[in-house]
């Protein structure tokens, strides 16, 4: 069984001493939305005037920036600390993609360098006073991810992001495994893409099918967060930069991120 190593590098304790929050989101592979999910989670703890920060870990595929409309920006450092950028609501943003020649570039590393990368950008980046950070993972269930859930001090736990269908879901199952044999807390599974309402009929879909996520959190013992539904509207507004969030306050996609960020405030007493 993999046991989470008790160090934490002293630069990383003392740049995070002020983080009064920290949730970690993972998903067992990619193409669910997880980074999607977490960028809008950041905007809502935002919205609700918390002081929210994203972290992008994800070195290999550092899409953060896309999804907030900054692109092309990068940070300033002095000898010290780098400072992040400022994302919209007042979000502090620190992500691999601020630090590439261009925004496609691919980052040929191999672990060390990774690992080392992600030590700086949670010990050597000001992160200040901070409600919430969310950070965003790599997907999958690899060595990377150790080093990284081992790397980040008391973190108040995961979140797993999964779509419905049972291929995603036994992924799902491997994350949330992960995360107890380092024994990090699991915060809860979010279910996305759970249906496509017809925009003309407004017929619900369940087009990936549906149960095996709330089977899953029964199974393990954790809570089911909450579903979010497929509108074409968030990947047009992603791909454009805009926080569905933000820019769709009143739909059905927004009130179940706010649905979700009132369990996670209640559950770490966020408000307090």
């Amino acid at each position: 069984m993999v046991k989470a190593v008790p160090f934490v590098p002293p630069e990383v304790k003392k740049a995070m001493q002020d983080v009064k929050h920290k949730i970690v989101v993972l998903s067992g592979k990619g193409g669910v939305g997880k980074t999607t999910v977490a960028t809008n989670l950041a905007m809502s703890f935002a919205k609700k005037g918390l002081s929210a920060g994203v972290l992008d870990v994800d070195i290999y595929g550092p899409n953060v920036p896309k999804l907030l409309g900054l692109e092309g920006q990068h940070p300033r450092a002095d000898e010290n600390m780098i400072y992040p950028i400022e994302g919209p609501l007042k979000t502090k943003v620190m992500s691999m993609g601020f630090l590439l020649r261009k925004s496609d570039d691919a980052v040929a590393w191999r672990g060390p360098l990774v690992a080392k990368a992600v030590t700086q950008f949670l010990g050597n980046v000001k992160w200040g006073e901070l409600d919430v950070l969310v950070i965003d993972l790599p997907p999958g269930t690899g060595d990377e991810i150790l080093s990284i859930l081992q790397s980040i001090p008391d973190a108040d736990g995961v979140i797993v992001v999964t779509t419905p269908q049972e291929v995603a879901v036994l992924d799902a199952r491997r994350a949330i495994q992960l995360a107890e044999k380092m024994g990090v807390p699991v915060l809860g599974i979010i279910e996305n893409m759970s249906e496509f309402v017809c925009p003309n009929c407004g017929n619900s879909y369940k087009i990936f099918g549906e149960g095996a996520a709330k089977r899953a959190a029964e199974e393990y013992g954790i809570e089911h967060l909450g579903t979010l539904p497929l509108d074409p509207r968030v990947v047009t507004l992603s791909d454009e930069g805009s926080p569905f969030v933000i820019s769709e306050p009143e739909s059905k996609v927004a009130k179940a991120f706010e649905a979700i960020v009132e369990r996670l405030s209640e559950k770490m007493e966020l408000d307090d």
